[in-house]
């Protein structure tokens, strides 16, 4: 990844970020590297897509035919319809300008996969940018709300995929179980040998299965990268 002027650059493509609130983070990456992608992978959804990212790098690594997003915020949605516009798969994704309330009254398809960088900072941070809070707190969409319209969206097989504060696990997985959905996989997410994990990725189904779950740190020292975390993300990284 390499970045100028606002503009990003991954290995087969770029994103301007320019015009949205919450810039490109690890978060990201790690959750798109992450996720299981498979034959039956045919319809996508990105709920939440800000610059388009998750999109985008599931385009990159699957031939689904259909990869939908859903995007709230104006200038995040322009700026994610652009840069769909902008890559080699702009036939295959869409954006929606949307809340996921609207979305989910008005969608009658399911999804083979879901995925969501969600906002995950409680209010009691505010800003006074309006643009800002939108993605960033989670009152702009509970996670409650998130997964009963997951339930609805996602196929009887499909798979949904979401990147957490570490200390919310539990909690998630609490709610999810209300609404038949089970963690099959978790990956939690340490910067460094010494420091606590920060964030977790967790898949999640319909089936109950045996749980997968390990742990990932980022990096050994400042800017010195560990094995795990390079053979993730190599696809995507200009430099590994």
């Amino acid at each position: 990844m390499m970045i100028e002027d606002d503009i990003f650059t991954f290995k087969k493509f770029k994103i301007n970020q320019s015009q949205c609130a919450m810039k490109i983070g690890t978060d990201s990456v790690l959750l798109g590297s992450w996720l299981k992608i498979t034959d039956a992978t045919n319809t996508v959804l990105d709920i939440g897509a800000g610059t388009g990212i998750l999109s985008l790098m599931i385009a990159q690594r699957s031939s689904a035919q259909v990869i939908d997003a859903i995007e709230i915020e104006n200038n995040a949605y322009e700026q994610c319809v652009a840069n769909f516009e902008n890559s080699d798969w702009g036939d295959r994704l869409f954006c929606y300008h949307a809340s996921f309330h609207e979305f989910c009254e008005e969608i009658d398809d399911t999804y083979d996969l879901i995925v969501s960088n969600p906002p995950f900072f409680d209010n009691n941070g505010k800003t006074s940018n309006y643009e800002r809070e939108i993605a960033r707190f989670n009152n702009a969409l509970p996670y409650d709300e998130l997964i009963c319209g997951v339930s609805k969206l996602l196929s009887k097989h499909g798979r949904f995929n979401i990147v957490i504060p570490f200390d919310q696990k539990s909690k998630l997985n609490s709610i999810s179980k209300k609404y038949g959905l089970y963690p099959n996989r978790i990956l939690n997410i340490k910067g460094s040998t010494e420091s606590p994990f920060k964030r977790c990725l967790i898949e999640y189904q319909f089936e109950l299965n045996s749980l997968e779950e390990k742990n990932l740190t980022i990096e050994v020292s400042r800017n010195n990268y560990t094995n795990d975390y390079i053979e993730l993300t190599k696809n995507f990284y200009l430099k590994m």
